[in-house]
């Protein structure tokens, strides 16, 4: 940061993580737009072909988890790319009710051409921060993204306290039963021994 400048106050909307992860998300974008001219690939399809180009026939269940776009949005860019001629479909050769999708020549043509703007905007971003952040700063962006991929924690949570919670009632509720079976004893014990009262004595 260069003298002159000040530090953006952490107020309001700049006091959100979320807000200001989207604000960066925003900037990376429009970088990419910008190194790779309105013609050419989004960053977001140029995503899918590369997480494409990694493994053959992945459904789009695999390209959500390995891109981490919503299934709404991945399957209009999917569709997109199908209509360009960058990706073919193809019936999943494990399960028939699945479609696998794979890339088509001019969809690597079309990756290939399109990394020189991917690095462009990477490292224009990279650029805002000095050298000596650059490496926590992608660190810190790893870290949530593997939160992200993580299982939710608070759901196994729960499922365990709901099963420890089960267990712990079906082991009490012998020992209830125990303790109501001796008292009843007791009290037929007690009755036998006093006998019945008689006529008389009433």
């Amino acid at each position: 940061m260069s003298k002159g400048k000040t530090k953006p106050a952490r107020e309001g909307l700049n006091a959100s993580p979320t807000h200001l992860l989207h604000r960066a998300l925003q900037l990376a974008l429009d970088f990419h737009a910008d190194a790779a001219g309105p013609s050419a690939l989004t960053q977001r399809q140029f995503t899918v072909l590369a997480a494409a180009s990694n493994a053959e026939g992945l459904t789009q269940n695999d390209l959500v988890r390995a891109t981490g776009i919503d299934r709404s949005t991945l399957a209009d860019l999917v569709a997109r790319l199908l209509a360009k001629g960058l990706l073919l479909r193809e019936r999943s050769a494990t399960d028939g009710r699945a479609n696998t999708v794979r890339l088509s020549d001019a969809g690597r043509d079309a990756l290939a051409q399109g990394a020189g703007a991917a690095t462009t905007a990477d490292q224009r971003l990279l650029g805002l921060l000095s050298p000596k952040k650059r490496d926590g700063f992608m660190k810190t962006l790893a870290s949530l993204a593997a939160a992200a991929d993580a299982p939710p924690p608070a759901k196994e949570a729960k499922a365990a306290k709901t099963t420890k919670a089960a267990k712990t009632d079906k082991a009490a509720k012998p020992a209830k039963t125990d303790r109501t079976k001796k008292k009843r004893r007791k009290g037929a014990k007690k009755a036998k021994a006093t006998g019945p009262i008689s006529e008389a004595a009433a």
